[in-house]
């Protein structure tokens, strides 16, 4: 999968500035806003005269290239299942989730929108969520603030109780780690990405899991910060 997104990355950043991308920054972690205005930098590209009208002009500017990169992806999305694997034990655990009673899944993701439910939709899980109140990658937010709103959604949908208490962030990175604290979240980390179980528990995670493989125990971490002994 990630042979198919730095090739919608380089389709997409070529099609928006005219030139080729020759250095992309390190995504792991980081929103594709994030990536596309390092890119620039980092490729030295032009933004053209919309970009020098100041932050109106820089949304203009991802505004287009969030469609491009949409639309790259799309055309590339029969690769996903044939280049790309779910995690071990995701769909089984993101399933066993969604069946735990008052239970609410969305997600908070760097991706964009549209990508994000492709890449679901690839391997099956995208019924296990309501995309409608996440947060994603379009969004000039760090991921933090993002939480926040996505929390203020759901309460706007369901009028469900999704107070810091309440609400656990499914994390890889200690970047995510710092965006569930600020966010107003407990956090379960999984060491599945670049860090180990022991720089996610030094970021400040609740708990931290290996892997995603033993469904019960990934159930019984969200169960107990969600539980009014953990909470108090």
């Amino acid at each position: 999968m990630a042979r198919v997104s730095r090739e919608a990355y380089a389709d997409a950043f070529r099609r928006v500035t005219g030139r080729p991308l020759v250095a992309l920054p390190q995504t792991a972690g980081r929103t594709d806003s994030e990536i596309f205005f390092e890119a620039l930098a980092l490729n030295e590209a032009r933004r053209g005269p919309a970009a020098d009208r100041g932050d109106g002009g820089a949304q203009e500017l991802l505004d287009r290239y969030t469609r491009v990169l949409a639309a790259a992806f799309s055309a590339r999305r029969n690769l996903l299942a044939a280049q790309g694997r779910a995690l071990p034990g995701a769909r089984q655990a993101v399933a066993a989730v969604a069946s735990l009673p008052g239970v609410i899944q969305s997600v908070l993701t760097g991706t964009i929108r549209p990508n994000a439910a492709a890449k679901l939709r690839a391997f099956g899980m995208d019924r296990f969520f309501d995309l409608q109140i996440g947060g994603f990658g379009s969004e000039i937010y760090p991921k933090g603030a993002q939480l926040l709103r996505a929390r203020g959604r759901a309460v706007e949908k369901y009028g469900a109780d999704v107070g810091p208490d309440s609400t656990v962030y499914v994390a890889d990175s200690s970047r995510d780690v710092e965006a569930a604290r600020i966010g107003g979240a407990r956090c379960v980390a999984v060491a599945s990405g670049r860090w180990t179980v022991g720089e996610l528990r030094d970021a400040g995670a609740d708990i931290v899991l290996d892997d995603l493989v033993d469904t019960a125990r990934v159930c019984r971490a969200v169960d107990r910060l969600t539980s009014p002994v953990s909470a108090g």
